[in-house]
């Protein structure tokens, strides 16, 4: 039997109800390898999931010597080994290179990740030139307090989604910000950066290693400052073709090229200015949205190319496609929280997924931790897409007492 290694550290939908399911799909084994199994245990014990991993094992996932370990103490030979976690994406290449199977360079994934090594390089190479400095105390603060530029961006040096980025417009909110996530988080290495003023854009790339395609893009709103967290993601920049060309030239030139990747960058007076490369496939549920839109099933597609499968042709979609995120705003306990759903009528497709549930207690986060629900939408007709949207927006409601 044929196996797959999927590397994961907490379950996710993506894995779990897409990359599982296509890997048995294409007849294979799924071993997952995971530093939290108990979790994934519990995850699978429940009833009529889509597909099951054969198995489960234990394994300090971020240690690429631990995962190289785990699998050469197998009988059989692994077919692929694969991770869509941002933390894994190092450990899971540098092992597909000891078994001399495809993966990523193990060197670009690490500096996409570790968002300092990502600005050095995008410099080194003259792409883009902002300003940072990583600060891990607030004695390193004081030492580079007079260069930051204000108004900038408070973050985790290797942190994912929206979590614990903000913008301080002066010393006071710099030195608060950082205060605040270290008295949860001592000495975590948090990176403050020049502030890009303009509106947000994704690109969505699958690459074999040889050629790079892109499948689109998303249009993003945020939450106004301080905090960044995304409320919509509208499918199609509505950017001019040389603009994306340009984006996609910029991580070429990083090194992007393998499998599925993320990235996120801001349209400024000056341009396109890179503000993250996350080398995996796009989360927060947009990944479904993108199977639905492109009418392929996307989580195949990423699998052949770790299992050394060309690039396939994928056509950028003229459809409309739209996804909404549903944010707590006060702190308690969920007393109400309205069920899933999911509409076809047509052409049009709308697929409502309750993130949490009655009795919940919500600690608000200002991050995608603070999501209640996602709503996403697909069609031929923007227009009508949109109404479609506005009116399941407006039925759902949630109830949540102090």
């Amino acid at each position: 039997m044929r196996e797959i290694i999927i590397n994961a550290h907490v379950p996710t939908d993506s894995v779990n109800e897409g990359f599982i399911p296509a890997a048995k799909s294409l007849g294979f084994s799924v071993v997952l390898l995971t530093d939290c199994a108990q979790a994934h245990r519990e995850h699978f014990a429940k009833q009529d999931l889509l597909a099951y991993p054969d198995e489960i094992i234990a394994c300090d996932v971020f240690n690429p010597l631990a995962v190289i370990d785990a699998i050469t103490s197998r009988q059989l030979p692994p077919t692929a080994i694969f991770s869509n976690s941002d933390h894994l994406q190092s450990s899971t290449a540098l092992a597909a290179e000891y078994f001399g199977l495809p993966g990523k360079n193990w060197q670009t994934t690490y500096r996409a990740k570790n968002k300092a090594e990502m600005r050095k390089r995008l410099a080194t190479l003259g792409i883009d030139m902002l300003w940072h400095a990583v600060v891990g105390d607030a004695k390193d603060l004081k030492k580079i307090q007079h260069e930051v530029p204000l108004p900038c961006i408070v973050k985790p040096r290797e942190g994912v989604a929206s979590q614990n980025v903000s913008m301080a417009r002066n010393y006071e909110e710099l030195y608060a910000h950082c205060a605040a996530i270290w008295a949860e988080h001592a000495g975590q290495a948090l990176l403050i950066e020049e502030y890009i003023e303009g509106p947000l854009y994704t690109l969505e790339t699958l690459g074999d290693g040889k050629d790079l395609a892109l499948l689109g893009g998303f249009q993003v709103k945020l939450t106004p400052p301080p905090y960044f967290v995304e409320l919509d993601a509208v499918w199609g920049t509505g950017l001019p073709a040389q603009t994306e060309a340009q984006v996609l030239e910029m991580i070429r030139q990083f090194g992007i090229g393998f499998g599925a990747c993320h990235t996120e960058f801001v349209m400024s007076n000056s341009g396109p200015r890179l503000i993250e490369i996350n080398y995996r496939n796009i989360g927060d549920y947009r990944e479904f949205l993108l199977c639905d839109v492109l009418q392929i099933p996307l989580f195949e597609k990423v699998l052949r190319i770790y299992l050394g499968e060309p690039l396939p042709n994928i056509q950028v979609s003229n459809n409309a496609a739209w996804i909404r995120y549903f944010t707590a705003n006060e702190a308690g306990k969920l007393n109400h929280v309205p069920d899933g759903f999911t509409l076809s009528e047509e052409a049009l497709k709308l697929t409502y997924l309750p993130l949490r549930k009655v009795g919940d207690t919500i600690r608000l986060t200002n991050s995608n931790k603070d999501y209640l629900g996602v709503l996403r939408g697909s069609g031929a007709c923007a227009q009508q897409l949109e109404n479609a949207m506005e009116r399941a927006s407006q039925s759902l409601q949630w109830e949540i007492t102090a």
